[in-house]
């Protein structure tokens, strides 16, 4: 039997590979929350989710010139009904080092598919770190 959620996960999925017709716009509510391991309060609409989502996709999936190693995977998935668990793999450069993030996108959708709650959760300590840093000037950037 198909749930809303499988839907949803599918287009994400197409989204990241660049293959879903309107992108983010067709993936989330409106009304979208996004919650950050960063930042302590919710994010609501269409527009700022994007906006997170997009810096997060240069700091955790961009290449090695914008701080991402380009090895963002997802290593497994629980879906059921509404929901989603991701956990992903990935590095980012710290300077001279690399740092090993490991995280969870933890996806709520409507009977429509469309995401009405994203939230992240990375660990270790280095890597939340290192996120902050990146996602603060990449967020900045897009401001200027």
């Amino acid at each position: 039997m198909t749930q809303p959620i499988d839907a949803c996960i599918a287009n994400w999925h197409r989204h990241l590979r660049g293959e879903l017709d309107g992108g983010l716009d067709a993936l989330l509510h409106p009304d979208c929350v996004f919650l950050s391991p960063i930042v302590f309060t919710p994010q609501r609409g269409r527009e700022v989710t994007k906006l997170y989502l997009a810096a997060a996709g240069v700091t955790l999936i961009g290449d090695q010139q914008s701080g991402g190693s380009g090895s963002f995977r997802y290593a497994k998935e629980i879906l059921q009904g509404h929901h989603a668990m991701l956990e992903f793999d990935t590095s980012m450069a710290d300077g001279e080092r690399s740092i090993a993030v490991n995280g969870v996108d933890i996806i709520t959708c409507d009977d429509d598919g469309l995401i009405t709650e994203f939230k992240v959760m990375v660990r270790p300590l280095q890597a939340v770190n290192a996120v902050h840093a990146a996602m603060k000037a990449q967020l900045e950037a897009f401001s200027s």
